[in-house]
């Protein structure tokens, strides 16, 4: 059956023998439908930007913004999407962000002007833009280079959360909740398959064998447009059962589905996992959240993955799937090097078990970049500690990323603290023992003088943040992503 979807109200097709590698961007600019532009192809400047009708939202259906430059064309099989030339009315009347945009001056040469309207669009729908962070996290994935952001986030301010009772909130409210269905496409070489139940997906791989999983693509999308990739088997996972569940389990443990995209984890770990909650707050732009999934974070197994020290700090315990059956072992085990993880061809990540930290746990995520948006670690950590009622230590998890070819916990750290008293003695004990720990490398990112004495402080700052506070949160417009409390 041939991929189809709806674009701007009509129905489209995707011509027989397509190659699966073809991304939404330049689809629709082939087909003439131009307003989104490609500035960076890798899903960092926001010019490409379109909104899905996402109906495996954790909250329900919802328009998302996402990024087309890395979003392949089968991923959008079975889903609403609007362009910006899909908003005004057919009567030409403009949809409230385009004219808050007119009305603000927000636009001068035009070029990322669309990208700019597509993303004020999905804010004029969502509900929770209520504290100016959630609304400088909007506009980060976009960039201007002419008019300057003032006008652009006043226009923003007028549309966000007004959530107009017109055709696209009554779209979202009639859209069936769920996953796609099922699909198949094959063009070039190249075959790509969304299976919607288990067994479906153990036959794909036992006629074909093992496949190169996708879910997001905010990763893999770039290995297409900056390094030309064409796999030759891909299995989209985001039709599977249960994959994207986020759920209470007793004891006060939780689980987090791979599937579950990083915008709704967002939004879930708030009250739940704040060490989580505070590293998404920077992980990157809205577009890419809104797409990204914590299974593509942590298989990618990049050293400086954000989200992985948190989770390692908090004792998660991976869940695996394959054809011979389901297993776990401990999220330090499932990172065997360099990019390299425990999983065995064909097996995937199901999900996460995290269990209740001690009662009383200090705990905390903290991240170290070049700038405050949209930008990769140089060093990360995720940090648990719990003490007795005389303050000595008895718990303690300190894991990093950036340090070493793995994210990993610094065990010799940890065992300085354990016994001691939670003081500044302890603490400056264990950051000797960061060194035994680890011994990072120079790169272009940051040498190895500066992870270590930037762990080291991260480890200082864990201490003098939460000496009141368990579980700190970032003020609204902190300077950068760890400056404690968000003081300058």
């Amino acid at each position: 059956m041939p991929l189809r979807f709806t674009l701007n109200g009509a129905p489209v097709e995707v011509p027989d023998g397509t190659s699966p590698s073809t991304t939404l961007l330049n689809f629709l600019r082939a087909g003439g439908r131009t307003g989104a532009k490609e500035g960076c192809a890798e899903g960092d400047c926001g010019a490409c930007t379109v909104a899905v009708l996402d109906a495996d939202a954790a909250g329900g259906p919802a328009w998302r913004a996402v990024c087309s430059c890395i979003l392949l064309l089968p991923q959008v099989d079975g889903r609403e999407l609007r362009t910006v030339e899909g908003l005004a009315a057919p009567g030409g009347a403009l949809h409230p962000a385009q004219e808050a945009m007119v009305e603000a001056l927000g636009s001068q040469c035009g070029y990322c002007t669309p990208g700019f309207v597509m993303n004020l669009f999905e804010a004029t729908y969502r509900r929770d833009l209520d504290q100016p962070g959630a609304l400088d996290d909007q506009l980060c994935g976009n960039l201007c280079r002419c008019t300057g952001y003032r006008p652009i986030q006043d226009a923003l301010r007028a549309v966000a959360g007004s959530c107009p009772l017109d055709a696209f909130s009554a779209a979202a409210a009639a859209r069936r909740s769920g996953p796609p269905g099922p699909a198949a496409h094959e063009g070039q070489g190249q075959r790509w398959v969304r299976p919607d139940r288990w067994e479906l997906l153990w036959d794909e791989i036992a006629a074909h064998g093992p496949p190169r999983f996708l879910h997001g693509a905010t990763d893999l999308g770039v290995d297409v447009t900056q390094r030309g990739a064409a796999w030759p088997f891909v299995v989209d996972l985001s039709a599977l059962p249960d994959l994207a569940d986020m759920r209470d389990l007793p004891y006060g443990a939780h689980h987090i589905g791979a599937g579950a995209r990083l915008s709704d984890l967002e939004a879930w770990s708030a009250a739940r996992l704040p060490a989580v909650h505070r590293m998404l707050r920077f992980f990157a732009s809205r577009q890419i959240k809104n797409r990204g999934t914590v299974g593509g974070n942590l298989c990618n197994a990049s050293p400086i993955g954000d989200l992985a020290p948190a989770l390692l700090a908090l004792d998660a315990v991976a869940l695996l799937r394959g054809p011979g059956g389901d297993r776990e072992l401990p999220l330090s085990a499932f990172f065997t090097g360099y990019r390299r993880t425990a999983l065995a061809p064909g097996e995937l990540l199901l999900g996460l078990r995290v269990p209740a930290p001690p009662a009383g746990a200090r705990q905390l995520a903290a991240k170290v970049c070049k700038r405050r948006e949209l930008d990769i670690s140089a060093v990360a950590a995720g940090m648990v500690i719990a003490t007795d009622p005389i303050r000595r230590v008895v718990h303690a998890r300190l894991a990093f990323g950036g340090m070493a070819a793995t994210p990993a916990r610094a065990h010799e750290a940890e065992a300085a603290l354990l016994g001691r008293t939670w003081g500044p003695d302890a603490v400056e004990d264990a950051v000797a023992a960061l060194s035994r720990d680890f011994a990072p490398i120079d790169d272009h990112r940051a040498s190895a003088w500066y992870r270590g004495t930037v762990a080291g402080n991260l480890l200082r700052g864990f201490y003098e943040e939460t000496l009141t506070v368990q579980s700190p949160i970032l003020g609204e417009k902190p300077v950068g992503a760890v400056v404690p409390g968000g003081r300058a």
